[in-house]
């Protein structure tokens, strides 16, 4: 670790915090039996505004991307890989929307994937996430009886689109074997 400023306060701290222009300098508190405050955890360096700390994982993600950027060949290379993988995830979902299953996630997935390179589809995302936040909100202010009916409607329409996509893709008429199961027994 570097050692401390002439103020006491780590240089790393310091200098990390500059760099991202959200300093206050700040005199060294007094500890006499109160709890460490955010300014003592940071060396006397009070960092408004900050953003929370991204997990370690998404910081390495974006200096490989950044790193990936720099070059005009790799910013080529990653446009065109981030076109193909968000197409084929998104036309995955797209095929599965009309079976049980993920097929709207993949969608979103796919999305997400074209938002790391294209700022349309980061647009595109941020509406979709908006209009499901509000609807999910809306939803569970809603009382028992009217979550009942909306999730009844929302499960006759999964099987009635499970029910056609037999009877036309597949050519199995679900409903005509189970009425003829049930005259037969």
């Amino acid at each position: 670790m570097d050692p401390p400023a002439a103020s006491g306060r780590p240089k790393v701290a310091v200098r990390s915090a500059e760099r991202r222009g959200y300093t206050v300098p700040m005199e060294q508190p007094e500890r006499a039996g109160r709890p460490a405050s955010d300014a003592d955890r940071t060396g006397g360096v009070l960092v408004i505004g900050e953003p929370p700390r991204r997990p370690r994982w998404r910081e390495r993600i974006s200096m490989t991307l950044e790193l990936i950027r720099a070059n005009p060949t790799g910013r080529i290379a990653l446009k065109i890989f981030i076109a193909i993988a968000g197409a084929v995830v998104v036309t995955i979902g797209i095929a599965l929307i009309p079976l049980p299953g993920p097929g709207w996630l993949l969608v979103i997935a796919g999305l997400g994937i074209w938002a790391v390179e294209y700022h349309w589809a980061r647009r595109l995302l941020g509406f979709t996430r908006r209009h499901v936040h509000g609807w999910t909100q809306w939803v569970t202010r809603q009382s028992l009886p009217v979550r009942i009916v909306l999730g009844s409607v929302g499960l006759l329409f999964v099987a009635t689109v499970v029910w056609l996509s037999l009877k036309y893709s597949l050519g199995i008429d679900v409903v005509a074997k189970a009425m003829q199961y049930l005259a037969t027994h």
